[in-house]
Formats: C-alpha cells, structure tokens, sequence
C-alpha cells in the first residue's frame, strides 16, 4: 500500500488520517495554516484572557461517528453536558421558560406532556414533522410556516441552528437524517454535548498526538496549491517548495473548503453560495458560577439562538447572519448583551468585556439549489478522494457530517 497525502487539517482531514495511521498506512497531512482544526480552531485570547473557540459546536450522543473519533484518540471524556437530554430555552421576548424533556427510548412520549414540550404547542403539530418524509424539494418554510407559534418556537430555530440557512431558503430535507439518528431514537441519542475545554483540546490536539506518535508527517504552512495529472491520475502535488511526486500506489484526500476545491480540480462542482456565523464570548468575572444551571440554553425571539457557558465564558452563536455579519461588533454586542442578561442575572449589570468573531462562510447556504450541487466522495481521478462537510454525505454542515466524509475517504482506500 503507498502513502495517502490528505490536503487540509481540519476535522475531515485529521479523521481520514486517523482512521488511516490506525490501519498503519504511511500518512502526510498539508495544512495551509498555522495550526490545525480548520472551523474548529481555538486559541487563548489577549482580550479575555482565556481559550476560546472559532465558534460554538453543539454535538448530541446520537453523533455516533464523532463518537467513534473521540474515542480512537481517547478524548471523549473531554465532552461535558446535562446527564439527561434536556434543552432549555427563553423566549427574550417574552420572559417565558421551557425545557424539552425528552424521554428514553424510540417512542416520543414527552410529546404528550405539555411540561416537556415546547411551550404552548400541540400533540398535532410534532405529528405534522411526518410532513418531512415528502419534502422534496420544498424548504423548511413551505413545509410549516401555517403552523404559528410552533414554527417560531420550534422549526425556526432548530433549522438555523441545524442548517445555519434561514427556514425560507433551507432544504427541509436536510433535517430529516438529524431527526432520524437522534431526536427520533429518544433521550440516548438526543443528550446534548459540548467541549470541556476547547474544540482544539478535544477534537484537534489529541488527534495530532496520535498522528504524531504513529509517525505521520504533519506539515502546516504548507498550501498545495495544485494537482498535476497524468490522464485519470494525480500525480503530483504542486506547494511553494515545488512539486511532491505521488507514486503508483499513493493516494490524495482532498479536505479542503468547499471555494477552495476549484483551485485543484476546476471540473468538480461544489457549493457555490455560503452562510456566516457570528461568535460572541462575555468574560463574566463578577458572578457566581456556574453562571447557568447548564451548560446550554437555546433563545427564542432574540439575536442569538444559543447560550454556551464555561467556567467564566459566557459564549453566544448567531446563526444564518446573513443581514448581522455587516454592522458593526459593537453593535452586535450591545444587542446581544440585552438579549442574554436577563438570563445570566445580570440586567443591571454593564456589558463585560467581549469578543466578536464573524465567520463569513461558516457553511455552504443549505437551499435546495445548493444542496444538489455537493459532489460525492468519488472524484473523475482514480487516486483523488474528497472529504469535507460540504460534500454530499446525507448530512448537514456539522461536525458530524465533516467526521464522517473524512472516515469515508479513508475506507475507500486499500
């Protein structure tokens, strides 16, 4: 078996090459940054000093093969969340609280208790998500908007949070593998999870020790900037240094983002339109912790979507900022702080010290048009596989999705 160049040190790459070392191939890894990690970065801030991450990931235990990640570089201990799944929410606008409580096993029967469910909805609206099972090619909108409050407490958020695209442009389709390996299997598949300490400290830098400690070459500041070809094959990488011959036997993973796959091979399509995130991360030093009972709590009607907290940190995403990634951080700060606050107990309190961060193209935009446009891992050359949570893997843009598009380019090779 020849050696396997993998393009790109982000989730996808480093579960290609982890899977890969584990069946003892010889491995290099090309990062075009500094570090590791792609999205999923994180570095100690000067401003607040602390670590902080890129963006806020939420994952769920259904999350089955970032699971199996975390356990191949023996980092899932580095996950925290509630014991049970449970998700609690504000409405900002209103003042009212709720907590989706969802019970063990496949039959939902928290959706017959109106203290587990959304508050003030109906038994027949969760029964309408059956409506998903047909939804072609209709968005999120088509699909429920006629259901008032439901849509807005409900598929609204849990479409910008899942698909980072606004419930008018979003492929419903796209919801239903989430629902189906998680939601619909009950509370075991359904816990929430977030990183302990970092998103670098648990899915990066234990997994660059375990490439490093099974011989893997892993070199950063090195863009490939080119592929040359011989007929249906690869057969060099082109970097700065000059080219990197690739032999019979060798293979490339291209991980790479979605706008940067045309520099290598023009003729594969890709999304084409993206969404941005924006991050926020309050250092609170003046209030007890922990600052929320849990670590989580969904906003309904405001800026935000979710409230991450970690020790002192007080972590914010807005998702599908499409009309937000443009004013100024100081604005975005000011509105977010009105929005959370109240739930921190803190209305009185001066806005702490903040940092913004605006992730322009967070995802590919998850329209219909789109989502047609993710290729599959299979490219026209015989030794080029892709991963990337933007090709078609069934899933959304998620972590889950870029974990396993990355462990499938590593069995499709050997």
């Amino acid at each position: 078996m020849g050696k396997v160049h993998i393009i790109g040190a982000g989730v996808a790459g480093l579960a290609a090459a982890i899977d890969l070392v584990a069946r003892g191939l010889d491995v290099v890894v090309h990062e075009a940054a500094a570090g590791a990690g792609g999205r999923c970065r994180s570095w100690h801030d000067p401003l607040l000093d602390t670590e902080i991450d890129n963006g806020n990931h939420l994952m769920l235990s259904g999350n089955w093969a970032t699971l199996a990640y975390l356990d191949r570089i023996g980092a899932r201990d580095r996950l925290i969340g509630p014991e049970r799944a449970v998700f609690p929410f504000l409405d900002v606008k209103s003042g009212e609280r709720w907590t989706v409580d969802i019970n063990r096993g496949p039959v939902p029967w928290w959706i017959l208790d109106k203290d587990r469910r959304v508050r003030g909805t109906s038994l027949s609206e969760y029964l309408d998500g059956l409506r998903l099972l047909n939804a072609g090619d209709r968005t999120v909108a088509q699909l429920f908007r006629a259901q008032g409050p439901f849509f807005h407490r409900f598929w609204e958020p849990f479409t910008v949070a899942v698909l980072n695209t606004p419930p008018e442009l979003a492929a419903a389709r796209l919801l239903v593998p989430v629902i189906r390996e998680t939601l619909a299997q009950g509370a075991a598949k359904s816990t929430p999870l977030i990183a302990r300490k970092s998103l670098a400290d648990t899915l990066v830098a234990p997994a660059l020790a375990m490439l490093e400690e099974r011989g893997a070459d892993v070199r950063f500041a090195a863009r490939v900037r080119g592929l040359d070809r011989d007929g249906d094959r690869v057969v060099a990488l082109v970097t700065a240094g000059g080219r990197e011959p690739l032999g019979r036997d060798d293979h490339a993973i291209a991980a790479v983002p979605a706008w940067t796959i045309g520099e290598l091979a023009p003729e594969i399509a890709a999304p084409s339109a993206f969404a941005p995130i924006v991050n926020l991360h309050f250092r609170i030093d003046d209030a007890p912790l922990p600052l929320l009972p849990l670590p989580l709590l969904g906003l309904i009607g405001g800026t935000a979507q979710w409230l991450f907290v970690r020790d002192a940190l007080a972590s914010v995403t807005i998702s599908a900022a499409l009309s937000l990634v443009e004013e100024s951080n100081t604005l975005i700060a000011e509105r977010v702080w009105r929005d959370i606050a109240p739930a921190l107990g803190r209305e009185d309190a001066p806005m702490p010290t903040v940092r913004v961060i605006k992730e322009h193209r967070a995802t590919f935009l998850a329209t219909p048009e789109q989502n047609a446009r993710r290729p599959g891992a299979k490219t026209g050359l015989s030794n080029l596989l892709l991963a990337g949570e933007w090709i078609d893997t069934g899933l959304p843009t998620t972590i889950e999705g870029a974990i396993r598009s990355g462990q499938a380019a590593a069995a499709m090779i050997g």
